[in-house]
């Protein structure tokens, strides 16, 4: 090893033997965690990180990449980089403020439309009812602060559950709804999952690109009865969103 090698390779590495990097990805969790830099926040440029640590602008954006690819920030080109996000686990079956909730974030809605719809064929049969009967379709934008993380469309029948109408879903859990006001108490959800991209609706609704990825989850609901309740299709950001299983053998 050349005499230069060795004296990049010191000025990489802290007292303890260290990455420089590592302390400065350290840094910015515990920023994070104490709650002093939250969600959407700004860190440091690149170029202040290496400044102030002492270390060459190279080791500065090797620590941010990390923190990107781990999901702990989110870089903007144009913008810098922010605290993004945690992610949601689908691991429970919870209504998404309690999701929200659990993540220290607080969770509202917009509504889009909240209406009687007929012609819902196949829906119709998945909660049992007959196919010609008409459902209430509510399609809300679901986010986390200010940022849009998903579309979420829920569907029951049009004859049951009427105080289902009169409810601000924007800042009103539909879970909670249920159970407070309609005396139903959801138990399980059966679910398909898959990928798919953003067509120019998704797009606009989420602020992402056209043919951006998506989390495309399909659930019904059942009551503790094992009555069908609720059908819901959720089309969620893809970075924002993580499907945790677990198996047993």
């Amino acid at each position: 090893m050349r005499a230069g090698e060795r004296g990049t390779l010191r000025a990489t590495r802290n007292r303890n033997g260290e990455p420089a990097y590592r302390k400065i990805q350290h840094a910015i969790r515990q920023r994070i965690d104490s709650g002093r830099l939250k969600p959407g926040d700004p860190i440091p440029s690149e170029r202040d990180l290496a400044k102030n640590n002492h270390v060459s602008l190279m080791t500065a954006r090797h620590a941010v990449l990390e923190l990107a690819h781990d999901g702990v920030v989110e870089r903007r080109r144009g913008s810098g980089t922010f605290v993004a996000l945690p992610k949601v686990h689908f691991n429970k079956l919870l209504a998404y403020t309690e999701q929200m909730a659990s993540l220290g974030l607080a969770a509202h809605s917009r509504t889009i439309s909240l209406e009687a719809v007929d012609g819902e064929y196949e829906i119709a049969a998945r909660l049992g009812v007959p196919s010609g009967a008409r459902l209430v379709r509510l399609e809300r934008v679901r986010l986390a602060g200010a940022e849009p993380v998903a579309v979420e469309i829920c569907c029951w029948p049009a004859d049951e559950f009427q105080p289902l109408m009169d409810a601000a879903f924007d800042h009103t859990s539909l879970f909670a709804t249920l159970e407070n006001k309609c005396g139903v108490r959801l138990a399980y959800a059966d679910e398909e999952v898959d990928a798919t991209t953003a067509d120019a609706q998704m797009s606009e609704l989420l602020s992402i690109p056209r043919g951006a990825p998506l989390l495309r989850i399909q659930q019904i609901i059942f009551s503790t009865t094992g009555k069908a309740i609720l059908y819901v299709i959720g089309f969620y950001r893809s970075g924002r969103h993580t499907l945790r299983i677990r198996r047993f053998r």
